[in-house]
């Protein structure tokens, strides 16, 4: 043993750390919580509004609107401009969630319960549409005890000029689309795809014609007398169509004294076909060619002054309308793709509409 050696110190053994445990972090609980009391509390907010616009007239009247002035020409008098827009029907809604024959027929309203409105401008982008629909816009233009000017857009046909022909002045650009003045009632035949997959109609009736236009039956199996049945109501229908062009164009029946009358032959060209703004103007169906512009200086001109205000109505989100879409499961469909999109029509009514316009 070497004695000069450095005696060995031996390493103490090492000490463990003491654990120390932190309580868990509850405070996504909290957070939870809260984003909790907000879902409900918005609930609860959307809730109260709602019923604040049905109670308040916001769906089927009342006075809940702003005015918003396009025009400010320093005058207290005042044209009112109401939009139409887009496929005519019973319970189409805007953007704003609002009936689209419900509001245009407050905005009529209001438009004629304003001593300061002197004219209603009827601005129309539109190919038609149903035929109940028109025919109540119709009357609004019709009764107003304001003048209304229409203002045809790009496309104002069948149901679309159907609403403007009782107008007191119709301007169209001469390159809108108009015309197609006349009806149209459409349906489908699944029967001999029915067949294919082997499903068998049952069907038990009243009568021998209740089951007129039913997807269930080939076309060569419509009798003639449904389709008698059928003619003659599309008959009428049209003979209506066309006492509403008849009259709404007399000029003695109009405010613009310097009117278009109707051409000798103006039922030829409503065979259903569709028009130039330079052919209407020809056949009389409107009176000038122009555009928004136009439209202002013919109703100061018909009312006798030489400036006023343009403005429209603004009207609130209508939040009623929400509430049925909320909570909506999408059923589960069987879809065939055709090749083609066809129009959302229902089978079975009759349209003023214009069906290669939707295309």
């Amino acid at each position: 043993m070497n004695e000069s050696a450095p005696p060995i110190i031996p390493t103490p053994p090492a000490q463990s750390q003491p654990v120390i445990q932190t309580p868990k972090n509850r405070g996504w609980m909290w957070v939870s919580f809260f984003l909790m009391l907000c879902i409900l509390g918005g609930g609860l907010c959307l809730l109260i509004l709602g019923m604040v616009g049905i109670n308040s007239g916001q769906y089927e009247g009342g006075n809940n609107y702003t005015v918003e002035t396009i025009r400010d020409n320093g005058g207290k008098q005042q044209i009112a401009v109401i939009d139409l827009n887009g496929v005519i029907a019973s319970f189409s809604v805007d953007a704003n969630g609002h009936n689209q024959v419900l509001s245009l027929k407050r905005q009529f309203k209001w438009a004629n319960d304003d001593d300061n409105v002197v004219a209603i401008l009827l601005r129309i982008n539109s190919p038609g549409g149903e035929v109940l629909a028109s025919d109540n816009i119709a009357d609004f233009v019709r009764e107003s005890e304001k003048p209304v000017i229409s203002v045809m857009g790009s496309v104002a046909a069948s149901g679309g000029y159907y609403v403007a022909a009782p107008s007191d002045w119709i301007v169209a650009h001469e390159l809108t689309i108009t015309g197609s003045i006349g009806v149209i009632m459409s349906g489908y035949s699944f029967r001999n795809l029915m067949d294919k997959v082997g499903v068998q109609p049952i069907v038990f009736k009243s009568g021998k014609n209740k089951d007129m236009l039913s997807m269930n039956k080939r076309e060569e199996d419509i009798s003639e007398e449904e389709r008698k049945i059928v003619q003659d109501m599309i008959g009428e229908t049209f003979g209506r169509f066309k006492k509403v062009v008849r009259e709404g164009r007399n000029v003695d029946s109009r405010e613009g004294e310097e009117g278009r009358s109707l051409s000798k032959d103006w039922e030829t060209f409503a065979d259903g076909r569709i028009l130039s703004g330079n052919t209407a103007l020809e056949q009389g169906f409107i009176d000038e060619l122009g555009d928004l512009d136009t439209g202002i200086e013919r109703a100061l001109e018909i009312v006798g002054i030489s400036e006023a205000n343009v403005i429209r109505y603004q009207q609130p989100l209508n939040f009623s309308m929400m509430f049925p879409f909320l909570g909506k499961n999408e059923t589960k469909q069987i879809k065939i793709d055709w090749g083609i999109e066809i129009p959302k029509l229902k089978a079975g009514r009759l349209y003023f509409l214009s069906p290669t316009l939707l295309y």
